[in-house]
């Protein structure tokens, strides 16, 4: 199936998220990635294309079909100008409104069936406070932007491993405070769905992590599984779900107990994450499920610290266009 191309953010503009892309296109016969363009500001990517040695062609687009034919020799882009300085790993704030327009306006060309899907790439949000952005990341700014009933959740995935954190950028003292049934529930309902919509899998199996070591052991270091998580187990149970839970966090991701379950449901940002990072570090996918509209993300940030040396790993970006394309085409499919 034919589906248009990827629409690719250009994140924070002194981090990472240029090399990356331009990495991504450079490579783009040897990994057969599908069609993706970006909206950027044309003379930075050339500036650093250069800067770098780098033999990077770009055709300006002014529609996103433009991508489809002109991405096996160029890299297209739909030119947003930056109004500000872009000194690899030094943020200017001047840039903050442009960032966030380019997010809002790839949205609009994913709903406008432009674009099959949107990946976007790390953001800088302390430069972005300072323009008036008032959401804890990427995934709540989304919602927003697909509607007041969208209810985002956030997958983290590589070969081998989904994992879903019920609480995400909250400090871990606040964790078990925040934890209730009902958005469990809500939670592991969203990642069945997706499961079989966005990744093809008819009867998803679900595992849920306990809180506290060893699952609480039978309340003797903690009720929240059997106050909270088993609960909404049993009642996703009596609607026919595969879930399993809640069970010992430490372990649920061995290689043989992997096997076993399409992902898993994690109470935590760094129990989600740690087993991803730890597994397949260069190959992590960050996955906003819930949106009317496909979005994948590299699973890093905008790494200031090496920006504009060429070393960034690209990796993370290409499994996600691959992803965003994979996801999209069987949303397409099933309409």
């Amino acid at each position: 199936m034919t589906i248009p191309p990827i629409a690719l953010t250009m994140g924070e503009p002194a981090g990472v998220g240029a090399e990356i892309a331009l990495k991504a296109w450079m490579r783009r016969k040897e990994l057969s990635l599908p069609p993706f363009f970006m909206l950027d500001d044309p003379r930075r990517l050339l500036r650093l294309a250069e800067n770098l040695n780098w033999p990077v062609t770009l055709a300006e687009i002014d529609r996103p079909a433009e991508a489809t034919r002109a991405f096996e020799g160029y890299l297209p882009v739909l030119p947003r100008p930056l109004p500000g300085s872009v000194l690899p790993g030094a943020p200017d704030s001047a840039n903050a409104r442009t960032v966030l327009a380019v997010i809002e306006e790839a949205v609009g060309l994913v709903r406008d069936d432009e674009a099959a899907a949107l990946v976007t790439n790390p953001i800088n949000k302390a430069v972005l406070y300072e323009a008036g952005f008032r959401h804890p990341g990427h995934t709540e700014f989304l919602a927003e932007l697909a509607g007041p009933d969208t209810r985002p959740v956030m997958m983290l995935a590589c070969p081998g491993l989904r994992v879903v954190p019920v609480t995400i950028h909250i400090p871990l003292r606040e964790v078990a405070g925040r934890l209730n049934q009902i958005e469990i529930e809500l939670i592991i309902r969203a990642t069945v769905k997706a499961l079989k919509t966005d990744f093809g899998i008819a009867s998803p199996q679900i595992v849920v992590a306990g809180l506290n070591p060893h699952a609480g052991e039978s309340g003797t270091m903690g009720r929240e599984e059997i106050d909270i998580i088993k609960p909404a187990v049993e009642v996703l149970k009596s609607e026919q779900i595969h879930v399993l839970g809640p069970a010992p966090a430490d372990t649920l991701f061995h290689e043989r107990m992997r096997e076993t379950y399409d992902a898993a449901i994690c109470m935590y940002h760094d129990q989600a994450l740690i087993p991803i990072k730890t597994i397949d570090f260069h190959n992590g996918v960050n996955i906003t499920l819930g949106l009317p509209f496909v979005r994948t993300s590299p699973d890093h940030g905008t790494a200031l610290e090496i920006a504009g040396t060429g070393v960034a790993d690209e990796r993370s970006l290409v499994a996600a266009i691959r992803e965003a394309a994979a996801m999209a085409e069987r949303r397409a499919a099933s309409r």
